[in-house]
């Protein structure tokens, strides 16, 4: 078992105390959005053998199982994250399976550098995640009906607007949604900058509902993800609870500290609220525009206690145990990789022991035996 030391990553949007607060120590002023858990290479962890890169590399069946690697090949197939946003993140979609396969393939044959601010597609799998609150949690996920996101947008009286309103109001609803989204995104920048002021001056003014939306304008004035937003569900999570974010599925992350998990992919696709690229193109192939519930969920205990985030995804499983009693001992080993993370109390996980924000790495079939009191999430694969 191996005590992981792990990367924070310092991006503008994330909140400068959140994460400090969990570890227990004190913040520097900057940013600190994400700290990284796993053998991703832009930030991998590091342990007492080497980074878990060179681990893994140097015995992949060792380290992951026998059945992990005939199934995800010799590297972990997920990242584990701690999220700390202080500020709303890029609108964005992530592409499913094949079409990350012909995306990457694509952009290979044009060769587009790896580096370049105008690629999509970083590698050539899929990225489906699912967040987990830690604290009150809010985000967008999914498109609202239509009828719901045209009476939304009607209420702020903003004259600019009524065509969407009207285009929400035709049918089908996949095929309105398809239509304003790509005329937010495609409409005069000038104009659209002075439709997202008169929105958000709107929205300051109404509150409730809105204020999500005014909060949003505040940090992306003239974004016309502002105006895009609206048509996605607001969601609040309350700790414990969690979303799936599925392929083609739009979303962002507005506010909170979370524990998030994901196929090990870097691509993205944004809609907005963000300066970074926007390929509406690509992205109006990527996104589904059938409306959804978000479909939050809460975790299925089960007799040993272990409490599971039931996905359809293979890469990764996320749960958690909620130990009350220090004295009582769980055997968490299993024959696929794992990541333990304590987010709250201080767990004893073999040799190690685990205050909120510490992590280790158990290989493959590794004894993994854990007591305390506190929360622990635990991050595998299911082969």
């Amino acid at each position: 078992m191996d005590r992981l030391d792990n990367t924070i990553r310092p991006y503008a949007w994330g909140s400068p105390t959140a994460i400090p607060q969990l570890l227990g120590v004190e913040p520097t002023g900057e940013p600190q959005a994400e700290m990284w858990m796993g053998a991703h290479p832009g930030a991998p962890s590091r342990t007492e053998r080497g980074t878990l890169v060179e681990v893994i590399d140097a015995d992949p069946e060792k380290e992951l199982g026998p059945a992990a690697v005939a199934r995800f090949g010799p590297r972990l197939p997920f990242l584990l994250k701690i999220l700390a946003a202080g500020a709303p993140l890029s609108l964005q979609v992530h592409p499913d399976l094949e079409q990350a396969k012909e995306g990457y393939a694509d952009e290979e044959r044009r060769g587009i550098p790896a580096d370049a601010p105008h690629r999509n597609y970083k590698d050539a799998n899929h990225k489906p995640e699912l967040i987990c609150a830690l604290t009150e949690f809010d985000g967008l996920c999914g498109f609202r009906p239509p009828l719901e996101a045209a009476g939304l947008l009607d209420d702020l009286g903003v004259d600019s607007l009524k065509p969407y309103v009207d285009l929400l109001h035709a049918h089908p609803e996949d095929a309105a949604l398809r239509e304003v989204l790509t005329a937010i995104l495609t409409a005069d920048p000038e104009e659209m900058s002075r439709t997202v002021a008169e929105a958000a001056a709107a929205c300051t003014r109404l509150g409730g509902a809105y204020a999500p939306y005014a909060d949003i304008a505040h940090h992306y004035p003239g974004d016309p993800g502002v105006i895009a937003a609206m048509l996605l569900n607001y969601v609040r999570l309350q700790p414990g609870e969690a979303l799936y974010l599925g392929a083609g599925v739009p979303h962002a992350y507005l506010d909170g500290l979370g524990v998030e998990i994901m196929a090990n992919s870097d691509n993205v696709l944004r809609c907005g609220l963000t300066p970074k690229h926007v390929d509406v193109p690509e992205l109006l192939r990527i996104v589904c525009f059938r409306p959804s519930d978000p479909g939050v969920l809460r975790p299925e205990a089960s007799p040993d206690g272990e409490e599971v985030y039931e996905t359809p995804i293979d890469e990764f499983r996320l749960s958690r145990y909620v130990l009350p009693e220090a004295g009582t001992a769980h055997d968490l080993t299993r024959p696929t990789p794992q990541i333990l993370l304590c987010t709250a109390g201080t767990v004893r996980a073999g040799e190690h022991d685990l205050t909120p924000g510490r992590s280790v790495f158990v290989p493959a079939g590794e004894k993994a035996e854990v007591s305390g009191t506190g929360t622990l999430f635990r991050a595998t694969v299911v082969a």
